[in-house]
């Protein structure tokens, strides 16, 4: 039984021996990579793209500036407006007789303010005309001279006071006309607002939106409360494409940039177009979750199809840099690593005889799923994948390419 035992652990070594040793022959494991070529073309365009719809250049969202009910609604969606054209009517009743009331309490406190400081002038002038008569005449006990300087001077405070009392009717006039006045302004505050049940287009255009009917009830907006948008009225004349554009591309935008922008309605077009507006801030972003910021572009489209209409949905390739002859290698083939300096460099790795070599490069435009690159020759072998490979894989490390598939 001893025998056996001892055999037995003799047939285990030896066997742990001989797979020890062809493991140590084959060395370390290799990691399977991806393989692509530094490639050179003659053309290479950097672009954006965003999705977004196309636009009115010029356009007005019609509002009302009075509340109340919509009476008539001439228009239709899709009709031709003028500037100065009446759109719609809002309900004038209540407008007309506040204007009425406010006319006539106008008028009334005109009339009344009018007599009442007319009487009051009249009286203080005959009083002070009483009072220089007396005064002048010298009326007073001619035996007393005491008496009379007593009577002189009496005259004279009369005479004063006489004068103060017109002073303060003047004033009291000048008082009931700024009472005229802030009641001939209410009147046209009221006039104005019986102008405005009557809406008027400001632009020429067509009706590319008509969001109510006649009856609604609109309303004007207060603090945070949106008032009634009645239609909108869009100038085709010019198109936009309003797109936007994702937080890691706005910076390489600017004003001018061409852009070719294609249409789902139109699928075989495309319109030439030039950047003419990017947004200073980001979009608003709805929910309270964190989400990437996207910024409002605006393409103009230089030879518009006239049958294009807002809210068509568009993608827009924005050209934000051309080059000619240049090295490209795939984007993500291009990785950053810490050099012995302690510096973080921007390379790709190469392949010589099984083994990983990383070498540095200087990137430059982005097209597409390709970057511009110098540091490398063309026609070299790097490592383009897989992305969890390369984002480990370093420097002298033994890999093999992944077999051809059939």
């Amino acid at each position: 039984m001893k025998r056996r035992t001892l055999l037995l652990l003799v047939l285990v070594t030896g066997l742990g021996a001989i797979a020890a040793a062809v493991v140590a022959r084959r060395g370390p494991a290799r990691q399977t990579v991806d393989l692509a070529g530094v490639t050179r073309k003659a053309q290479f365009r950097s672009t954006v793209t965003a999705s977004g719809e196309i636009v009115a250049t010029r356009y007005a969202d019609i509002g009302s500036s009075v509340m109340g009910k919509i009476v008539s609604l001439p228009v239709a969606e899709g009709d031709r407006v003028t500037a100065g054209q009446i759109l719609a009517r809002i309900d004038p009743v209540q407008a007309q007789s506040e204007l009425v009331g406010a006319t006539e309490q106008a008028n009334a406190l005109r009339a009344d303010e009018q007599a009442a400081a007319d009487a009051r002038l009249r009286d203080a002038s005959q009083r002070l005309a009483r009072a220089q008569q007396l005064s002048a005449e010298g009326l007073a006990p001619a035996s007393d001279l005491d008496a009379a300087r007593a009577a002189a001077d009496a005259a004279a405070a009369q005479v004063g006071a006489v004068r103060a009392a017109a002073a303060r009717v003047r004033q009291s006039l000048a008082a009931a006309a700024r009472r005229v006045a802030q009641a001939r302004a209410q009147q046209t505050s009221r006039r104005d607002i019986l102008l405005k049940t009557a809406v008027a287009s400001p632009i020429d255009g067509i009706v590319t939106r008509l969001r109510v009917r006649e009856g609604e009830m609109v309303v004007i907006g207060l603090q945070n409360q949106p008032g009634t948008t009645l239609m909108t009225v869009s100038d085709l004349g010019a198109i936009d494409a309003e797109v936007k554009v994702a937080e890691a591309d706005v910076l390489r935008l600017a004003i001018g940039q061409p852009a070719d922008v294609t249409l789902e309605a139109l699928p075989n077009r495309r319109f030439a177009g030039h950047v003419v507006e990017i947004g200073a801030s980001a979009l608003p972003v709805a929910g309270t979750g964190a989400a990437a910021r996207e910024f409002k572009v605006v393409v103009r489209l230089e030879n518009p199809d006239p049958g294009l209409r807002p809210g068509l949905t568009c993608d827009a390739e924005i050209v934000t840099a051309e080059r000619t002859n240049v090295l490209t290698v795939p984007l993500q083939s291009v990785v950053l690593r810490t050099g012995a300096d302690g510096l973080e460099r921007s390379g790709v790795f190469g392949l010589r005889d099984g083994v990983a070599v990383f070498t540095p490069v200087t990137t430059g435009a982005i097209g597409g799923l390709d970057i511009e690159v110098s540091g490398v020759a063309e026609n070299a072998t790097i490592v383009s994948g897989p992305y969890q490979t390369l984002r480990d894989l370093q420097d002298g490390a033994l890999v093999r390419a992944t077999p051809p598939q059939d």
